[in-house]
């Protein structure tokens, strides 16, 4: 069994304590990253290979952005895509059994859901159409793929606590399910979260730091995602965020969401 985590840990450096913890309470094979937020010559491979993980590969940049995969498992092919010429948003490699792993971080999108007022609206559902568009020519629904990360899209009505309310909020817009749904159907990606809680079920793994009392309120959102190709449909055991991780002394505002599956 392979335990495989996804967790935006809104800077590696500053919450390196928390990514060390969770390897070792969760013995995690391996954990994607997203917002890494640190230049690769800063990358803080130190604390991670004193805790048995020696297979590290990333891509970052100072203050934003940043992907890594870190794993005890060994690694070989990496590769950066550099979807709508965004950098540091994606990093892949493949397992020695050959199984590719895919950690993207989405774009945000900025705060008003108009293509024609907020250009960063636009380059985010440009950058779901180029992953949709990069599988569909470049892999096959037979190859053994995962892709994890923060998709910063809740496309079910219950991945959001209100879906009425957060219909012209970006994240659960019509057009970004639309276009996150037309990705799916890529390669015939399989939610795997939604696999283990069924859809009437409210799912999050993403609380604003807005909330004061975050627990209370529960207005969360399911942004953080773990999909596998149809060929690895009946190899998952089990799938789920870990809400506690939201408490403690700077938490991110992500949960990690972990995926045990045989492989």
């Amino acid at each position: 069994m392979v335990k495989i985590a996804t967790y935006n840990i809104n800077s590696v450096r500053l919450r390196i304590g928390r990514v060390t913890d969770l390897l070792k309470a969760y013995d995690l094979d391996i954990l994607c990253l997203q917002e890494t937020k640190v230049e690769d010559s800063k990358f803080p491979l130190k604390q991670l290979h004193e805790c048995g993980y020696e297979h590290i590969v990333y891509s970052g940049e100072k203050s934003y952005n940043g992907v890594a995969i870190i794993s005890r498992l060994p690694l070989q092919e990496m590769f950066c895509l550099d979807l709508v010429n965004d950098h540091k948003r994606h990093i892949a490699a493949k397992l020695s059994n050959g199984v590719e792993i895919h950690n993207f971080y989405v774009p945000a999108g900025g705060d008003e859901p108009d293509i024609n007022i907020n250009p960063k609206f636009a380059h985010k559902l440009d950058y779901v159409d180029e992953m949709g568009r990069w599988f569909t020519d470049n892999r096959q629904q037979e190859d053994k793929i995962i892709i994890v990360g923060d998709f910063n899209i809740a496309p079910l009505e219950h991945d959001v606590w209100s879906h009425k309310q957060l219909l012209k909020i970006i994240s659960h817009t019509p057009i970004e399910v639309e276009k996150l749904n037309h990705m799916k159907s890529s390669l015939g990606w399989i939610d795997v979260a939604r696999e283990f809680t069924s859809h009437d079920q409210k799912l999050y793994s993403w609380w604003s730091y807005r909330n004061r009392d975050w627990r209370k309120s529960n207005r969360g959102r399911r942004l953080d995602h773990i999909w596998v190709t149809p060929s690895l449909s009946n190899r998952y055991k089990e799938c789920y965020p870990l809400p506690d991780l939201r408490d403690g002394e700077k938490p991110s505002d992500h949960v990690p969401v972990i995926m045990e599956i045989e492989l």
